[in-house]
């Protein structure tokens, strides 16, 4: 039980990374236990956080999670979601600070004690443009252009879909613009915590270089029309020996349909 408890408490402090907003969100809930008049924000917004993540480090939650859903080991954080840890904090804190606004009588108080919360907000988190993930919006989808050029490209006719293999690079942005085209595989395969397993990853993602005759014979296994390959990708041959051809390239990206579909269907 206590290896369990441990994996729990783990769990916990990667949820909330910093140990700021655990301790913030902690402090909040208790605070609102006590002060809190309303009955109901007391429950929702005091009792119900406490609760929660006393609950969750609790290890027989955990064994009955993971014993009702495949994934429970891999999703058991997702509890937490139940707490609605912003406006918990952000509501304790106007709460405190208005209250003592009202004890002291001074106005300035409540602007000193403002800025106080502020930045002890501020200080347990991160500029987010310092993020490596952030970057400049290209476009109004704010996706990499190239993604939304090479969709363009291969987009189907409306009414219809088409299927197209991605690098993993890119596979996050294709369905936020546009969701006629398919994929034999999503972030599931990125995410590799969750080691799924699929054909046309397999030889396209994990080798360092590609064979071409696995690669195909994946593809048209899955009902791939398109696959898309960067040009510094090593493959053992060409492709289009196989009877693929190239319909464009985008950067670095070169784009090429099954030119076999059609017969065989």
């Amino acid at each position: 039980m206590f290896g369990i408890f441990m994996e729990c408490w783990v769990s916990l402090k990667l949820y909330f990374g910093n140990p700021l907003h655990g301790i913030l969100l902690l402090l909040s809930a208790i605070y609102l236990a006590i002060a809190e008049k309303d009955l109901k924000k007391r429950i929702i917004l005091g009792f119900l956080p406490l609760v929660v993540m006393a609950g969750f480090l609790f290890p027989v939650t955990k064994i009955v999670y993971v014993a009702v859903f495949d994934e429970g080991s891999d999703t058991y954080y997702r509890l937490l979601w139940l707490i609605p840890s912003y406006v918990v904090t952000g509501y304790a804190l106007v709460k405190l600070i208005v209250t003592l606004e009202n004890l002291m009588k001074k106005t300035f108080v409540l602007w000193i004690c403002l800025a106080a919360s502020l930045i002890l907000i501020a200080a347990g988190g991160s500029l987010v443009y310092c993020n490596r993930y952030m970057s400049v919006a290209e476009n109004a989808y704010h996706i990499p252009q190239n993604v939304i050029d090479i969709c363009d490209i291969i987009s189907p006719q409306k009414g219809s879909r088409v299927r197209a293999a991605f690098p993993s690079e890119l596979v996050h942005f294709v369905r936020q613009y546009d969701t006629d085209i398919m994929m034999p595989y999503g972030r599931e395969m990125i995410a590799t915590q969750w080691d799924y397993y699929n054909p046309v990853y397999e030889v396209m993602e994990k080798p360092d270089e590609i064979k071409a005759s696995d690669l195909t014979a994946a593809l048209r296994e899955s009902g791939c029309d398109y696959v898309i390959l960067s040009s510094d990708r090593l493959i053992d041959e060409d492709i289009t020996s196989y009877g693929y051809e190239i319909v464009g390239s985008v950067d670095k990206y070169n784009i090429y349909q099954d030119t076999t579909v059609d017969k065989e269907g």
